[in-house]
């Protein structure tokens, strides 16, 4: 008899920009079928998200600000105008209607793809995060050196 199964797709990649874009893109299809029916896109999504981290501390220019430096999307502002519009950010800062979307989404992500999270080994996320924040850090000064001036 022959085996005709197929071997395990997933292959050790090493760390470095494949890993991190493969670990990107599917995260990121996975946030998509969360964000199903929600009307929200992905860069909505994070503009949302990152107005609830920075709540209270910014106006719409600053959010504009923190998400043009932070997720480097190049329509920001019609972004921010979308959100505003639908009634879920004001003034840079989040909505009842906004907060609420953001928690019915967290909740639905975690149901459906918090597993990949949970059971983590304690020290290889210490690690992990200490590794992707200071790559995280280089590719930010990289980005601001060869801005184009404005």
């Amino acid at each position: 008899m022959t085996d005709t199964s197929t071997p395990d797709p997933v292959e050790m990649v090493p760390f470095g920009p494949v890993l991190v874009g493969q670990t990107e893109k599917t995260l990121q299809a996975l946030l998509r079928q969360t964000l199903a029916g929600t009307g929200l896109t992905e860069p909505e999504w994070v503009t949302l998200r990152l107005a609830t981290m920075v709540d209270g501390q910014v106006d719409r220019l600053g959010l504009i600000s923190v998400v043009a430096d932070r997720a480097k999307f190049a329509d920001t502002t019609a972004i921010v105008g979308a959100l505003t519009e639908r009634g879920l950010v004001a003034d840079g800062q989040p909505t009842r209607n906004g907060r609420e979307l953001v928690s019915t989404v967290l909740a639905a992500s975690e149901a459906s793809s918090g597993a990949v999270w949970r059971g983590l080994p304690t020290a290889d996320v210490e690690a992990a995060t200490r590794v992707l924040n200071e790559v995280l850090r280089r590719a930010r000064d990289l980005t601001a050196s060869t801005a184009p001036a404005r």
